[in-house]
């Protein structure tokens, strides 16, 4: 079987479905060259923040790749130390002179906590927008409480939820929001950060498939009708979670991953709010 291209890719509302995640990601070499690797695998989503403390540095892999800026879906986010209105619109601006761009594709918040505050943070939100700075908004880590609120608060319409999601941890409730309000999520940490591969189910799917628990995994969230942004650092994982996009799974695999009587979230702060 061919591999992959970025035209199998399927996209929400022009966002990729598939995409390379940074966090953690701090070494600036090898980020930048994880970037680079990932674009000329086929890669078009590029996703990092603020806190990662690396935008210089994927900036940096997105010019060594030599892809047309306008062929890549790029998001950061914004700090919860930075959602006060005026850090809101200065960090931002920051962020893009990191990066190298002129415009981000998305634009996060990352948490709804620290300087958060609904009406006032989404109001600097839209300024962006309009200014040509930012194409869209999204939240990150936003429950439905936090999600109707927003929603009710926001002058443009919110792009996407970016949560961890991932076989140990299916998000039903979030899903179901997302489906009734036509808010996609984008999953973090789609790997369980390296738990799939000791989950007895997805070995015994990916053996069938001569496939692996990361493909498995990535694919069952691509059923799911939910954007993945694993993070890889070495070409040869960044070319396995592309090779996702040619498994299948059946209707069997699917019934399987969704019974899955284990749930562990990866990610937990004390300011999250759930």
């Amino acid at each position: 079987m061919d591999s992959p291209t970025s035209d199998d890719v399927a996209s929400v509302n022009g966002m990729p479905m598939l995409g390379l995640g940074t966090w953690e990601n701090e070494d600036e070499e090898e980020c930048a060259e994880s970037v680079r690797a990932a674009l000329e695998t086929g890669y078009r989503h590029i996703d990092t923040a603020q806190a990662y403390g690396n935008e210089e540095s994927v900036g940096e892999g997105i010019a060594r790749a030599g892809v047309d800026r306008d062929e890549v879906f790029l998001a950061t986010k914004v700090w919860i130390e930075n959602l006060a209105p005026e850090d809101v619109i200065e960090s931002t601006e920051e962020s893009l002179e990191k990066l190298g761009v002129d415009y981000v594709d998305l634009l996060y918040i990352h948490w709804p906590a620290g300087e958060y505050d609904p009406e006032e943070t989404f109001d600097a939100l839209s300024t962006l927008v309009a200014d040509g700075l930012v194409e869209n908004v999204g939240v990150s880590n936003f429950e439905p409480e936090q999600l109707d609120e927003a929603r009710e608060v926001s002058d443009v319409e919110i792009f996407a939820n970016q949560v961890e999601c991932h076989p140990l941890l299916p998000q039903e409730t979030l899903r179901e929001y997302a489906d009734e309000h036509d808010l996609p999520l984008v999953a973090y940490s789609p790997l369980a950060r390296g738990e799939v591969f000791d989950v007895p189910e997805l070995e015994e799917i990916a053996e069938k498939h001569d496939a692996s628990a990361a493909q498995v995994s990535l694919a069952w969230l691509r059923e799911k009708g939910i954007t993945a942004i694993p993070k890889a650092t070495g070409e040869e994982h960044i070319r396995d979670n592309w090779e996702s996009l040619s498994l299948e799974l059946d209707a069997e695999d699917v019934e399987t991953i969704d019974g899955i009587d284990r749930e562990e979230r990866q990610v937990d702060p004390s300011f999250a709010p759930w």
